[in-house]
């Protein structure tokens, strides 16, 4: 019988995971294959977790603080995780911020925002990244999806997203992938928690064009602003910088399609998918998609979201 090799619990915080996970297992006295039996993780994935190889996926956490009635050791130590995971000071701050968040506010420009994103989806674009670096890809799916968890939680934030047209235009992953990433967002575009409007391409240029930015409401009614773009993203507290794209969130959000115009195009852009079941003619969505003057927004999710601190000053 091989020997399990000795862990260092102070050398980051998943190893500190899988030296807790070894400490409880052994203590009920359990082996591996008792484990294995006990989680949706087979007897090597969980010798990887425990030696610190592998960053187990979302729902593990939960299970072992149950098995082991730890209230939540390992949740925590798996938020620690995955910080630690990314690299990037100001996606880590997104991270935590995203996890305090009362109000969440978004402008997609090119891709699905990772709140929203199918694990087809976000699979799709970690290969594009690093082809050859399964781990890596895993490791990431794992971050992301961790990251959705709280959105379906029992006190989620009011999450508004501006989905501009060329997001849901590129089919990342291939039809099948973008056929249910769109089917997706049709359920969410108009939820008691989240409202998607579509921005379309005959608005033209604008403020927040090249990329993505999220708008954080935080308990204390402080919204901090968080801009990225391929590879890069930065924190932004100053209010001048967080007013400015506050500014031009709340034009763009006056002047998207409401979510039901929204469903009705993501439906058509299904149907032109090849594979779809529409006619050879219907080769992009017809829906016309013009904008309008922007008018003072009564609908439920303004209402809902202005009490969080979340609209500019005219």
């Amino acid at each position: 019988m091989s020997q399990e090799k000795e862990l260092d619990p102070l050398g980051s915080a998943r190893q500190l995971f899988g030296a807790r996970l070894r400490r409880m297992r052994k203590a009920k006295g359990w082996s591996l294959d008792v484990l294995e039996a006990k989680v949706p993780l087979s007897k090597s994935q969980l010798a990887r977790v425990e030696r610190g190889s592998y960053l187990p996926p979302e729902k593990l956490p939960a299970l072992l603080d149950d098995l082991f009635g730890t209230e939540d050791l390992f949740a925590e130590l798996y938020v620690f995780a995955c910080r630690e995971a990314v690299q990037q000071y100001g996606y880590n701050l997104l991270l935590d911020h995203e996890r305090r968040a009362v109000g969440i506010k978004e402008y997609a420009g090119v891709l699905i925002p990772g709140l929203l994103q199918t694990e087809g989806y976000a699979r799709a674009l970690f290969r594009s990244t690093a082809a050859r670096d399964e781990a890596w890809q895993e490791e990431q799916l794992a971050i992301r999806m961790a990251r959705q968890t709280r959105l379906r939680g029992e006190n989620p934030p009011h999450h508004a997203v501006i989905l501009d047209e060329a997001a849901v235009r590129r089919p990342v992953g291939g039809p099948a992938v973008m056929r249910e990433q769109l089917e997706y967002l049709i359920t969410m575009v108009e939820t008691p928690w989240c409202v998607i409007q579509l921005l379309p391409f005959s608005y033209g240029e604008h403020g927040m064009l090249g990329g993505a930015v999220h708008l954080l409401t935080m308990p204390d009614n402080r919204t901090f602003a968080y801009e990225e773009s391929s590879g890069n993203g930065t924190m932004m507290e100053a209010p001048d910088r967080v007013q400015r794209h506050v500014r031009h969130w709340d034009r763009l959000w006056a002047y998207a399609v409401k979510p039901q115009e929204t469903a009705a195009f993501l439906r058509q852009v299904i149907e032109a998918l090849p594979g779809s079941t529409a006619s050879p003619t219907d080769t992009a969505p017809v829906f016309a998609l013009t904008p309008t003057t922007p008018t003072p927004r009564t609908d439920v999710f303004n209402v809902r979201h202005a009490t969080l601190g979340g609209n500019s000053e005219s």
